[in-house]
């Protein structure tokens, strides 16, 4: 038996299945990308905004000032393992729910559950972006948050002291739960695509396009992501409206 031989077949086979996956669910993957950008300019700077400017300053405080340089500025505004621990938390959230999903329509034959996922994730973006227009007040919080932020914050508390490595990657995790209307409607629409594959790859898009806004908070300061995020406040609603269609469209393709 040649393992090596074996072992290449079944990295090529999963590249071709991961790539049809991304191909099928496109649109998808699109919609979602759009709303982490679009969204977090709006929400996630002033919701996260403290945690990516108190890592960076607790990260720069640990270089000489001697020794500090514009690469160091760089690296502490990139956060790198905070983000991927967010992106691990999204991703494994939507293959969840998309796998509990897909075994759900599989297990009763109700299809139309899929599309009702999608209309859920419109409903929510567009709610959020009319209650950014100030046409209706749209808010959703869940039971036992508040609760839960508090002992979750008590016990990552600590990570922010040194939020290299490993503990940056945990915050990410952990920070990754905290609730927000925008995320569940994220999570609404990769639950739609009925896969756990499909659902991780969507949150995946989801998580990436959160990443430059805050990247840009953790080099400019929470002032300049301020400006931003008033500068994009007039044309995020009109694009979060636009997904909402676009996955309005896409639930009616599949019970039409």
């Amino acid at each position: 038996m040649d393992t090596s031989q074996d072992l290449l077949d079944a990295l090529v086979f999963g590249a071709a299945h991961c790539q049809a996956v991304i191909v099928d669910h496109g649109s998808l993957l699109v919609t979602l990308f759009i709303a982490g950008l679009v969204g977090s300019a709006g929400h996630c700077v002033g919701m996260c905004g403290p945690f990516v400017l108190g890592q960076v300053v607790a990260r720069l405080d640990t270089v000489p000032a001697a020794r500090m340089t514009e690469w160091h500025r760089l690296q502490g505004a990139a956060l790198t393992p905070y983000h991927l621990g967010r992106a691990t938390t999204y991703t494994g959230l939507g293959a969840g729910a998309a796998a509990l999903a897909g075994g759900f329509v599989d297990l009763t034959g109700l299809k139309w559950v899929s599309a009702a996922l999608l209309v859920l994730a419109a409903v929510f973006f567009a709610g959020y972006a009319l209650s950014r227009l100030g046409a209706i007040t749209f808010r959703v919080e869940a039971r036992g948050t508040g609760w839960w932020e508090h002992q979750v914050g008590r016990r990552i508390r600590p990570l922010f002291a040194r939020p290299l490595g490993w503990r940056g990657y945990v915050l990410g995790l952990s920070l990754g739960f905290l609730p927000c209307g925008l995320l569940y409607g994220a999570i609404a629409a990769a639950a739609a695509s009925g896969t756990a594959l499909a659902g991780a790859f969507a949150m995946a898009a989801f998580a990436i396009g959160t990443v430059p806004v805050l990247v840009a908070v953790g080099l400019a300061g929470h002032v300049a992501g301020g400006r931003f995020r008033t500068a994009t406040a007039r044309l995020m609603p009109f694009l979060l409206m636009v997904n909402a269609g676009i996955l309005g469209v896409l639930a009616w393709r599949m019970v039409a």
